[in-house]
């Protein structure tokens, strides 16, 4: 249908936008339920379970940045869509894969497509939600859908791999898709950048050989101890690709990686927390799913319905914490947040066969206020502190945090869990929420403040943003 003038329909994109965070959201949180199913039917190990699930987080981490400067380059809405398309598929080649190998591989492919779907969705509700106030409440809304797809995730995931299997998760992604797709084309607004970035072939490249070597030395080099030959050249291929990027990086005109956001204490603080609260909940749901289905004995739908108050307490309060965050400011929520989360960690170390219901249910509804309370924070300073032109290029950024944190969160977790220490799986939660805590005092104050305006001045002054007519409705 052709275009026809028309001011976009702000509530309708943001709508639009978060139909492809739920799918994203819903294939991780579903999928976790899930695993002890596809372990059994397609024969893998914890091992394996940990690259179903992180090979999909660490394409996706390598590519976010990419993406959202591609957007901004050459039209906000042609990459959503595009990203629309190859994540449905991928959705499709997982559901039908024959093997625990094909899974992964088409995991990955899903992921390609993932990577230009929420940080571009972010830089598209930016552009569409001008006034602060307003944006904090779009960014309210868009942490809530977080909590809904937690909410539904693990009693959808636990009810469909009960009912059909494992794979009827990744059917549910084909008409959620294809409805997007269809009203992507019809509503939202053309937008990009008046001064597109140049593609930055050898930062790419960097990104991907940084996250793909401290992954794989994780989970595969922690079988065989911390100090094997395998993890400690990972380590070192790791450290050498953050060398050369921190050098080469600075030098380009247009970057990749924007180091220059970095000098905001603010933007560096939600970059940080968005790793340390996501590898949390990574490695909480990777954890607890187990527990719940191979010590307990639950199905894998009465697994679904234990975590269901953590879900339910996310749901809850992220929208609350978009409020309070266009209220108040980002402090409020974060320290509460940090908190809450270094509670339920505590409270698990002892977790075994006999743990009381009380204690379980207590943490998980602690961690649920938690994790609901830090992600709007983290969005809001990521994107609102700098330049509107370059939006999915600190989305971009700020969405691969929280990607590297899950990635992490899994791969420490399920590796320590392979050692045999569920407990010091559960520390490592707390100490996530401990670095929730201690950045959300530091990065927020007056000296962090005043650091964000001397770098927001320091980059290149705004440009008009350019918006097509929206399409016909």
């Amino acid at each position: 249908m052709p275009d026809s003038p028309g001011r976009p329909r702000p509530y309708l994109v943001l709508a639009i936008c978060c139909m492809s965070l739920l799918i994203v959201s819903l294939d991780v949180t579903a999928l976790n339920v899930a695993l002890p199913s596809l372990r059994q039917e397609l024969g893998a190990d914890v091992s394996g379970l940990q690259w179903t699930v992180d090979i999909y987080t660490v394409v996706l981490a390598s590519f976010l940045m990419l993406s959202g400067s591609t957007a901004d380059r050459i039209g906000r809405r042609r990459v959503f869509r595009t990203g629309l398309v190859l994540f449905t598929a991928g959705s499709l080649l997982c559901a039908l894969a024959p093997g625990l190998g094909w899974l992964i591989v088409f995991r990955a492919a899903q992921a390609v497509g993932g990577s230009m779907l929420n940080p571009v969705a972010m830089s598209i509700i930016t552009n569409t939600f001008r006034e602060p106030r307003e944006l904090a409440r779009a960014i309210g809304v868009w942490g809530g859908v977080v909590g809904i797809s937690m909410a539904i995730g693990p009693i959808l995931g636990g009810a469909l791999t009960h009912a059909f299997g494992w794979r009827a998760i990744f059917w549910l992604n084909l008409p959620i898709g294809l409805a997007a797709l269809f009203l992507t084309a019809r509503y939202v607004p053309e937008s990009r950048a008046a001064r597109p970035r140049r593609i930055d072939p050898v930062g790419q490249l960097l990104v991907i050989v940084l996250l793909g070597s401290l992954t794989f030395g994780i989970i595969e080099g922690g079988h065989d101890g911390w100090g094997s030959p395998v993890m400690l050249g990972c380590f070192a291929v790791t450290l050498g690709a953050l060398a050369a990027l921190l050098v080469y990086e600075p030098r380009r005109r247009e970057p990749l990686l924007e180091l220059r956001f970095f000098r905001s204490a603010p933007f560096t603080g939600a970059f940080v927390i968005a790793m340390a609260a996501f590898a949390a909940l990574g490695g909480f749901l990777f954890l607890n799913t187990l527990y719940l289905q191979d010590t307990r004995g639950l199905s894998a739908l009465e697994a679904g319905l234990y975590l269901l108050p953590m879900a339910g307490m996310t749901l809850f309060f992220a929208p609350l914490s978009g409020y309070l965050v266009g209220r108040i400011g980002p402090r409020v929520p974060l320290v509460p947040a940090g908190i809450a989360i270094a509670f339920s960690g505590f409270l698990l170390t002892g977790l075994d066969a006999g743990t009381p219901l009380p204690v379980l249910f207590t943490a998980y509804v602690t961690f649920g206020i938690g994790f609901g309370l830090v992600n709007a924070p983290i969005t809001n300073t990521a994107v609102t502190g700098m330049p509107r032109a370059q939006s999915g290029v600190a989305a971009g950024i700020a969405s691969t945090g929280r990607q590297v944190g899950s990635a992490l969160g899994v791969a420490v977790v399920g590796t320590v869990l392979v050692a045999g220490s569920r407990t010091a799986g559960l520390w490592v939660i707390a100490g996530c929420g401990i670095v929730v805590l201690i950045l959300g005092v530091v990065t927020t104050g007056r000296w962090a403040v005043g650091t964000a305006e001397r770098a927001t001045r320091r980059l290149p002054a705004e440009d008009e943003e350019q918006t097509a007519p929206t399409p016909a409705s």
